[in-house]
């Protein structure tokens, strides 16, 4: 076994040894240390709320003035001041009258509506920052925990202040706007250095700049901005997703369909979700006394195309797959590159089976899910399983069946997993799977739901071995979530450097001047390897070799050929690549043959 030295230790790897429930606690007493010392440095402030995050925690303030870099420094030196106080954090539960006349006190009317927002019967809680039997000067706020014992056990060297960024109280636009200051906080000095670390990688990898830097996509703002724009490098990447997604699922006993971009609105409407998803819809257009809506969700044409038949018990289970694009309401101010848009592709599938093929379906799912994401390179995951929530559809009997599935199937994979209880849909319960990327960061991408309300809305049936009319179970599942989103995701994991199954320009072939019989071997070359479906360019702008290879650099092209009078005499090519580095000189063939097999086993070269 080798020693790993503690330089050698990667920040992803230094993040993960920190204690989640600690952090929670850490976080969320900052977020309140935060508060107080705002409210020490700027009295006219008014607080609102402050959890934590999941790397760290915010405050929402009320204040006219802009807070700046300065008083973002300010406030973290007061911070320490609090910090080294070492003052306990009591809680202290109150009647609903008692604690809304300190309130109205104060004059914090954020807080008051926060008091009338928890239900009658519900246990008020506060947490204070020192004791109001020995001193004057406490802080408090309504809350529920949980926090640490003291705000001395708070690393004062293990925190920051990051950001100010608007926000509208309770997130809504209609309501007053104001100011959030986002911080982190870790156990120690080293976590957090390791945090800024995977911050400057983020940036690095940041797949805005590399989608322009790249040529592969743009979001244009002239068009209205939320809208991909494909460039032919993208295009040609999204194509070979596409494809090995359609293959894979027909593969897997998938059936392919297709379906129109808008309805008439009493789709939606019966669906519920003009009644639920109203607020994240675009406005329905009006054609011939008729109101359009453009899709927000496939799922309801495929349960129409179920519907344009009676089915039997012997055709299920129905698995119907597609790449649908769809079309959300997004405020300019959430849009962000890939991963925030108005317009995206899902990879839709749904399933439709009787309640004794649930688990099995299920299973399938995951499987395919694992297929999928593993061969882009994601092989680790968070699993997450959302239960029932207090409002739900269905029988106690067809949700308890359903979660056993989810549970069974998790438990058949051998994944490990969280329960979000009661944090299930109202129609189901549902499966979420992150993915985590090369620097640690974790993204959700597969869900998987089963739905109970639909199959009633819209009176989904299928004939039984008894001969009877039944309903059948739908399962919901996306396993890119959105196509273009996975993208974005996918190009921050590589940071733009695309195995060679997935690079948009495979290999460049340079000549080491400008000798016409160089030129004509490399073409001659290039011919072949595009008859075989490569993706090969020579490079004929007649710049000088080195500049030709640091453009192959910049343009991050996974493998270089360079050919020379020894080469074109040996029929062979001197290989450099940017995963192996220099392979030295291999026949012309072999090479085919390597970037053939690469193809076919989506890997590097």
């Amino acid at each position: 076994m080798v020693a790993v030295k503690p330089s050698d230790i990667l920040p992803k790897d230094i993040l993960r040894q920190a204690d989640a429930d600690r952090l929670r606690k850490i976080r969320h007493t900052c977020s309140h240390v935060m508060a107080m010392a705002v409210q020490k440095l700027f009295p006219e402030a008014k607080v609102t709320i402050g959890p934590a995050t999941e790397n760290g925690f915010y405050y929402d303030f009320d204040r006219a003035e802009p807070f700046t870099p300065a008083d973002l420094k300010a406030i973290a030196k007061e911070m320490k001041r609090i910090i080294k106080w070492n003052q306990p954090l009591i809680r202290q539960e109150f009647e609903r009258e008692v604690i809304k006349a300190e309130i109205t006190k104060l004059n914090e009317p954020y807080k008051l509506e926060l008091l009338d927002a928890i239900p009658e019967g519900e246990i008020i809680t506060r947490y204070t920052i020192g004791d109001p039997e020995k001193l004057e000067k406490t802080w408090w706020d309504l809350c529920a925990g949980p926090h640490l014992a003291t705000t001395g056990e708070i690393n004062p060297d293990a925190f920051m202040l990051e950001s100010v960024a608007g926000a509208y109280w309770r997130g809504d636009e209609k309501n007053a706007q104001l100011q959030r200051i986002y911080g982190t906080a870790w156990e120690n000095p080293e976590q957090l250095e390791a945090y800024k670390a995977q911050i400057e990688e983020a940036k690095r990898r940041d797949h805005r700049k590399i989608g322009k830097d790249l040529q592969l996509f743009s979001i244009q703002e002239d068009a209205g901005g939320g809208l991909v724009f494909w460039h032919p490098r993208g295009a040609v990447m999204r194509n070979i997703i596409e494809t090995f997604w359609k293959e894979t699922h027909v593969q897997n006993g998938y059936e392919l369909v297709t379906t129109p971009h808008m309805a008439n609105l009493d789709l939606w409407k019966l669906s519920g979700h003009n009644d639920f998803y109203r607020e994240s819809m675009f406005q329905a257009m009006e054609v011939e006394n008729q109101f359009y809506q453009i899709k927000p969700m496939n799922c309801p044409f495929h349960i129409l195309i179920y519907k344009d038949t009676l089915h039997s018990y012997r055709e299920l289970p129905i698995r119907w797959g597609e790449l649908g694009t769809v079309y959300r309401y997004e405020r300019s101010g959430t849009m962000h590159g890939l991963m925030r848009v108005r317009g995206f592709t899902q990879d839709d599938a749904h399933i439709f089976c009787t309640e004794e093929q649930m688990s099995t379906e299920i299973l399938g799912v995951l499987d395919l899910a694992e297929l999928i994401l593993s061969t882009f390179g994601f092989e680790n995951y968070e699993i997450n399983l959302s239960t029932r929530p207090d409002k739900y559809v269905g029988s106690d009997e067809i949700w308890d069946k359903a979660t056993d599935a989810l549970k069974s199937a998790l438990e058949q994979k051998g994944w490990d997993y969280q329960v979000d209880a009661g944090g299930g849909a109202f129609y189901g319960p549902k499966i979420d799977i992150k993915i985590e990327d090369a620097i640690g960061r974790r993204w959700q991408c597969s869900t998987i739901q089963v739905d109970f309300n639909l199959p009633d809305r819209f009176d989904m049936e299928y004939v039984g071995a008894d001969g009877n009319r039944h309903r059948p179970i739908m399962i919901h599942r996306a396993l890119f979530g959105s196509l273009e989103r996975f993208f974005g995701i996918l190009t921050e994991n590589y940071a733009g450097d695309f195995p060679l199954w997935l690079a948009p320009v495979q290999a460049r072939l340079i000549a080491v001047n400008e000798d016409p019989i160089l030129l004509e071997y490399a073409q001659s070359v290039a011919t072949k390897m595009q008859k075989l479906g490569l993706r090969v360019q020579v490079d004929s702008s007649g710049d000088r070799m080195a500049k030709q290879i640091r453009k192959a650099e910049l343009e991050k092209i996974p493998m270089m050929a360079v050919i020379g009078a020894k080469e074109v005499e040996a029929e062979s090519l001197s290989i450099r690549t940017r995963k192996h580095g220099d392979l030295g000189v291999i026949p012309t063939a072999e090479v085919i043959e390597k970037m053939l097999t690469a193809v076919k086993n989506h890997d590097w070269f």
